[in-house]
């Protein structure tokens, strides 16, 4: 059973920049001992916009600026950052919440019968959801977990209910 790691949006910016908070700072060293210690592929989603980010539809509902490509709040934290330099992995950039190339890799490398997803990142309640649905729907029969104690989201309680709503559609909560 091949076995992958999605690794979501663990940029500076949600750790402890523009869209950071202290839950997100809290769960750094979780995510880089999941790193270290996991054995298969992993995959980094990289949230990534562009400097006019603002005049977005995304930039509207959320204007605070942030993630823009090119700049010190776009790169992975430093600790996440050090450990995934001495793994290999698949970085991914997507313009929103969920990316729709993620599922359309995983289905050109791997056999969905013979893998099992796991998710950890940020934020639980924005682009962890979304990705974790995205994956249930594009491969229904494959096992798909997050970790919770390996995201964190933009509010204890917002947490909580992205876990809940994943359970709701069968995607396995690591508490």
């Amino acid at each position: 059973m091949k076995k992958l790691l999605i690794v979501v949006d663990m940029q500076k910016d949600f750790v402890d920049g523009a869209l950071g908070t202290p839950e997100a700072a809290a769960i750094v060293n979780n995510v880089v001992n999941k790193i270290e210690s996991f054995d298969g592929d992993i995959i980094v989603t990289y949230d990534t916009h562009p400097e006019h980010y603002m005049e977005t539809q995304e930039g509207k509902n959320l204007p605070v600026s942030h993630c823009i490509k090119g700049t010190a709040g776009w790169e992975l934290d430093s600790k996440v950052e050090s450990v995934l330099g001495k793994k290999k992995y698949k970085a991914i950039e997507k313009p929103t919440f969920g990316s729709t190339e993620l599922p359309l890799y995983i289905k050109e490398k791997y056999n969905p019968n013979e893998m099992e997803i796991e998710l950890i990142g940020l934020c639980t309640d924005i682009c962890v959801v979304s990705n974790a649905l995205l994956l249930k729907a594009n491969f229904p029969e494959t096992k798909i977990r997050v970790d919770a104690g390996c995201c964190a989201g933009v509010t204890p309680e917002s947490h909580r209910a992205a876990l809940a709503t994943m359970k709701m559609c069968q995607i396995d909560v690591i508490e």
